[in-house]
């Protein structure tokens, strides 16, 4: 029979675990409502907020959706819930948290449904079945990507663009700008060779794009952008270089 006093210390263990487990709980819930989420850091980080190293291998802190403040999950009840979100972290249209859209977009109301209000209602308010009839759903698809590609203002996206390529070391800049000159003579030729740089930038996005060290999943993630990068690489490879 164990005694009263190992009893007592068991009764004790169990209640701080369970303490703690209550704690880690609050955290969590509260992280999220902030936006914060549970995010596995790649190589040595240290939290935004307080400076400190995050230990671990996984699940190391938080990273807010809105604008990619790193920080520790306890540090994240301490941090204003009113950021900016950047636009580098809001990488689509769709699928994205409204509130999230408009700041970062600084708008009253998402563009996409001003721009689609104003289409419906400039030629479509006569059509038979409008809104009970569905479009076809590759067509529905290309519209959505087109508004997920191109709703950043054209002339920004060029300066960072400039921005980032002035970054390269030399030698990675001449071989960038080489092929990509011979990426936009192939596109003169797509007539023949079949070739845009939609589809060049398929097959070469991966290449040239994918980070070392990067995991498969995030990878394949990753590839769409990679291909509407190295898209707008060849595109406008007149301006850039």
């Amino acid at each position: 029979m164990p005694s009263r006093e190992s009893y007592e210390v068991h009764k004790g263990e169990k209640s701080l675990v369970q303490k703690a487990k209550r704690e880690a709980n609050q955290e969590d819930i509260l992280a999220a409502a902030l936006g914060m989420k549970v995010h596995t850091f790649r190589g040595p980080h240290w939290c935004e907020h307080c400076a400190s190293f995050m230990w671990g291998l996984m699940a190391q802190g938080v990273k807010c959706a809105d604008c990619g403040l790193n920080v520790h999950k306890q540090c994240s009840t301490m941090v204003p819930s009113d950021c900016k979100p950047d636009l580098k972290h809001v990488r689509k249209v769709y699928s994205c948290d409204l509130t999230t859209l408009v700041k970062a977009h600084n708008t009253a109301r998402p563009m996409v449904v001003d721009m689609c209000i104003r289409e419906i209602e400039s030629r479509g308010l006569k059509s038979e079945g409008l809104y009970r009839i569905s479009g076809f759903s590759d067509s529905v698809e290309d519209v959505k990507m087109a508004f997920d590609r191109e709703l950043a203002d054209p002339e920004k996206k060029l300066e960072a663009f400039r921005e980032t390529l002035a970054l390269l070391p030399q030698s990675h800049s001449e071989t960038l700008k080489y092929l990509m000159a011979h990426l936009k003579r192939v596109t003169l030729n797509e007539k023949d060779n079949l070739m845009n740089a939609e589809n060049l930038a398929i097959v070469f996005g991966p290449t040239l794009m994918r980070a070392p060290n990067l995991d498969a999943i995030t990878a394949l993630n990753d590839i769409r952008y990679q291909r509407q990068v190295v898209e707008a690489l060849i595109k406008n490879e007149d301006v850039l270089f």
